[in-house]
């Protein structure tokens, strides 16, 4: 289950990393072996032990491999196992942060992939004890808060905002309470302008990024209440959606399945490990 979540403590840190989570798992927790991952636009550095085994089933394929890696963003639904028992930190960057780092275009190549952390990410800084970020993670959550912190403090010294990031940024701070077509008029650039950036930092559109983004609110929305309790025709008036019928198109494209099948199945890791709110 999800043990906990919460935020930087440092404000150089939180200016790119949104959260930090730790998740564990017992071999014989009574929940799915293979959750559901919602699409998300924004990276994960996953910290685990070297010989930890992680698998993740995509529509390119499946990713496998051991130890800590990268989780980058992914437009698609992914299945995890989660067979075996395993104990991990997450740090979730903001959408868009890991494209200061290199100032390279977030391409299609990218997007959609796990990948091995270099060893060269952390050169000149801290090393990665992953066992003791782990221990510190389940019984000291403050001290390993400000381990991560010290850990991505120097990583992090290094990112540069070009013109594409600040534009991105700000378009990202707009984008859940305006209109996407108002966006190049309130940042006063043009249209065109505000969308190229933001493909260019994130790798996706402007529309793709709010409608993950909404998918992750009513998934959040939907696990607080019984199934018995939900009413669809309320949450698409809620969502903006013009009509329920409407919602369950956007639902099924989203991730494959009709609102009354994801509220039977209830497969995705916030059903399963259930949710924290962010301290």
């Amino acid at each position: 289950m999800i043990r906990w979540l919460t935020q930087p403590k440092r404000l150089e840190v939180s200016k790119y990393v949104e959260c930090y989570w730790y998740l564990e798992k017992d071999r014989d927790a009574d929940s799915s072996i293979r959750p559901k991952l919602n699409p998300d636009p924004a990276a994960h550095l996953i910290f685990t032990l070297p010989k930890q085994t992680y698998q993740y089933s995509m529509q390119r394929g499946s990713f496998k491999g051991k130890g800590s890696h990268w989780l980058y963003p992914y437009c698609n639904t992914i299945e995890l196992d989660h067979s075996q028992s395993f104990s991990c930190i997450g740090v979730k960057f903001k959408v868009g942060a890991l494209y200061s780092l290199t100032n390279i275009p977030f391409t299609q190549a990218l997007l959609n992939t796990v990948e091995k952390i270099s060893t060269d990410l952390f050169k000149g800084t801290l090393s990665i004890d992953e066992k003791a970020l782990l221990f510190n993670a389940k019984d000291n959550q403050e001290q390993c808060v400000d381990r991560l912190d010290a850990l991505l403090l120097p990583l992090l010294l290094k990112f540069n905002e070009d013109k594409y990031s600040k534009i991105t940024k700000q378009a990202i701070q707009l984008l859940s309470h305006k209109p996407i077509n108002e966006l190049g008029e309130i940042l006063l650039c043009s249209q065109r302008t505000v969308e190229r950036s933001f493909l260019k930092v994130t790798g996706f559109t402007l529309k793709q990024c709010q409608s993950m983004n909404k998918l992750e609110a009513i998934l959040e929305y939907l696990y607080q209440r019984e199934q018995c309790d939900i009413d669809w025709g309320d949450i698409a008036y809620q969502f903006g959606f013009s009509d329920q019928p409407h919602l369950i198109r956007y639902l099924k494209q989203q991730i494959d399945l009709t609102p009354q099948k994801y509220a039977q199945q209830r497969d995705f890791a916030i059903d399963i490990y259930g949710g924290v709110e962010s301290k």
